[in-house]
């Protein structure tokens, strides 16, 4: 929420000049008139000006694309973001990255686009009433990662059964054991668990007794 504090000789002069300087249309901004002015006697004494203060409420989507050009700028990364909201699910925003530093944008196995993901959803929720689940994109990247993490689940289920021993893999954030476990929870030779503290916690293949 942003407020700001506008004088002139009358309340509509001092609300164009507001309305101009913050560069928004009237019906997106809150006005509150602090004082009405008068023109005193005979235009000299007692003369006050109107004064009112504007407030705008932040769009918390905007706010979000906002922090991160900031961080693209000063890192000298060279970033279009295409915000994409969901018709189906408002809840929901996808900030897609596309730049020609995209390995970087990425960072190894999304590492970086997990640490950005995470400081957007801060930013963007931090004043709002209505949670927003936040995920940040770099041209399809989630979705390629999410079809590798599958063939991985079912290639590490199958050397579980045809090794007869419990396989572990890597330390994985949430969101990636999550789409483990669900690959291979209609498989019914294997059960998947997770132990280990954050940021270390694995995923375990065992074949079921």
């Amino acid at each position: 929420m942003e407020k700001k504090i506008y004088k002139a000789e009358s309340v509509n002069e001092a609300i164009k000049n507001g309305l101009d300087d913050l560069n928004i249309d009237r019906s997106k901004a809150e006005i509150n008139i602090i004082e009405q002015g008068n023109k005193g006697f005979l235009g000299l004494i007692g003369k006050k000006q109107a004064q009112i203060e504007i407030i705008i409420e932040e769009d918390p989507i905007e706010k979000g694309k906002e922090f991160l050009k900031d961080i693209f700028k000063n890192t000298n990364l060279d970033v279009d973001i295409n915000v994409i909201q969901s018709k189906t699910n408002q809840e929901q925003v996808v900030y897609d990255v596309h730049s020609p530093d995209l390995g970087i944008v990425i960072g190894r196995r999304g590492e970086t686009l997990d640490a950005l993901q995470y400081l957007t959803s801060l930013v963007v929720n931090r004043d709002t009433e209505d949670y927003l689940r936040i995920i940040i994109d770099a041209e399809g990247y989630r979705e390629r990662r999410e079809k590798t993490l599958e063939r991985l689940a079912k290639k590490l289920a199958q050397k579980a059964v045809s090794k007869g021993r419990k396989v572990v893999l890597e330390p994985m954030p949430p969101h990636e054991r999550r789409i483990i476990h669900i690959t291979l929870k209609e498989d019914s030779r294997v059960k998947s668990y997770s132990e280990g503290e954050e940021p270390f916690r694995k995923v375990m293949i065992e074949t079921v007794d």
